[in-house]
């Protein structure tokens, strides 16, 4: 193998670098599950959880990956043949309708171009004409992974409660809790799906449902089968600050410490902060001469950017050789976009001069590749980053 240098560039939107600290945490000796120690941490990070998902309800922790998080919104609250309203905004939007529709739910599936988000105008005109109140549910992700779009969540909201319709509202916030405003209750929705790796900061192996009292109320009659995903036995478990089966006991060491450090600067601060590093990225890829896969300006994702190269450009070799020259990685084009879009992940722990390193790699890179650039992106940022925030 090459010996190589300095660190390794993470730059994928997800899973994300993890602080040293909660590395430290992660590495404390593993104690009683059922202990009176553990009740504590449960206590606290179920707590704890609750402020950053902006929410009174309970928080649901399940040792699994957004995948598993998924499946326990749908299987809690439904039952097979139930109809449930999705959206293609992208590469997680389309697996996660998969996943309804290999349950035995019926999925009516709205087309997108992924370089939007929903649009609430068609929430509203399906519902609306569903007067015998067929839908059980709308889901929607908020921040799509694979595109860098971000679909405006109170928007949808208000769209569902203009049609009187009595649907669920389920949420993917995989990609943008802990990185951007979310608000649980505020925003009307019922089942919140979320996972450690991303804004939390944690290594992947945790997943989150904040669970509504509707929802908790539709998972009594709901008759999808579940039993390792079932929310009651978690909740009444929860109350005592431990779970029914065994948890990721160090990964709850970490999910405390970065529940402190996400407290400690205040969610306004770190949402303003993806936000500011987001809008510099933009700036770089703008003055590079390249396109923002994102379409529309009111949709631009604060935790990653998706760049849209020029016809005839293989994205992925290009990342390939960012890779081997500069070790850094960066986030793959998925599905349909494979080949033509890389994403920068800016998404975390993550500070101007990381930015700035990230973006200066990207550039040298497209320059070792040929890929005709206008102006250096890295100085129009470096320009943007230097006002006074």
């Amino acid at each position: 193998m090459t010996f190589r240098s300095g660190r390794h560039f993470l730059q994928i939107p997800g899973p994300t670098n993890v602080p040293d600290r909660v590395l430290r945490a992660i590495e404390r000796p593993t104690i009683d599950h059922r202990g009176p120690e553990f009740a504590d941490l449960g206590r606290e990070v179920l707590e704890g959880m609750k402020t950053v998902c902006q929410t009174a309800a309970p928080v649901v922790i399940f040792p699994c990956s957004g995948t598993g998080a998924w499946e326990a919104a749908l299987v809690n609250t439904l039952s097979p043949g139930d109809r449930v309203l999705m959206f293609e905004t992208g590469h997680f939007g389309t697996l996660w309708q998969e996943m309804a529709a290999a349950l035995g739910l019926q999925v009516d599936f709205v087309p997108g171009d992924w370089r939007h988000g929903v649009d609430p105008a068609v929430v509203e005109q399906r519902l609306t004409a569903d007067s015998e109140h067929t839908y059980k549910a709308v889901a929607v992700v908020h921040n799509e992974t694979s595109t860098g779009v971000t679909s405006r969540v109170p928007r949808v909201r208000e769209a569902m409660d203009r049609s009187g319709h009595p649907a669920l509202l389920l949420v993917d916030t995989i990609s943008s809790l802990a990185s951007m405003d979310y608000r649980h209750d505020e925003w009307g929705v019922d089942v919140t799906v979320a996972g450690s790796q991303k804004g939390l900061m944690l290594p992947p192996g945790l997943g989150f449902n904040a669970v509504s009292d509707k929802a908790r109320a539709a998972a009594e009659s709901a008759r999808l089968p579940r039993l390792y995903w079932d929310w009651q036995p978690m909740l009444a478990s929860n109350a005592r600050g431990v779970f029914p089966y065994t948890p990721a006991t160090n990964l709850l060491y970490g999910l405390r410490e970065s529940i402190d450090m996400l407290l400690s600067e205040g969610l306004k601060n770190v949402f303003a902060r993806h936000a500011r590093h987001a809008a510099a990225t933009r700036t770089a890829v703008q003055a590079w001469g390249l396109e923002v896969l994102c379409a529309d300006p009111g949709e631009h994702s604060s935790s990653l950017t998706g760049v849209l190269l020029p016809q005839g450009v293989d994205a992925d070799a290009l990342r390939a050789l960012i890779l081997a020259r500069f070790d850094m990685s960066l986030g793959a084009g998925l599905g349909k976009l494979k080949g033509r879009v890389f994403r920068i992940g800016h998404l975390g722990d993550f500070n101007d001069l990381m930015l700035l390193g990230t973006l200066a790699g990207v550039e040298a890179g497209l320059l070792a590749f040929g890929v005709p650039v206008a102006a250096s992106g890295v100085a129009a940022a470096t320009r943007q980053l230097a006002q006074p925030n």
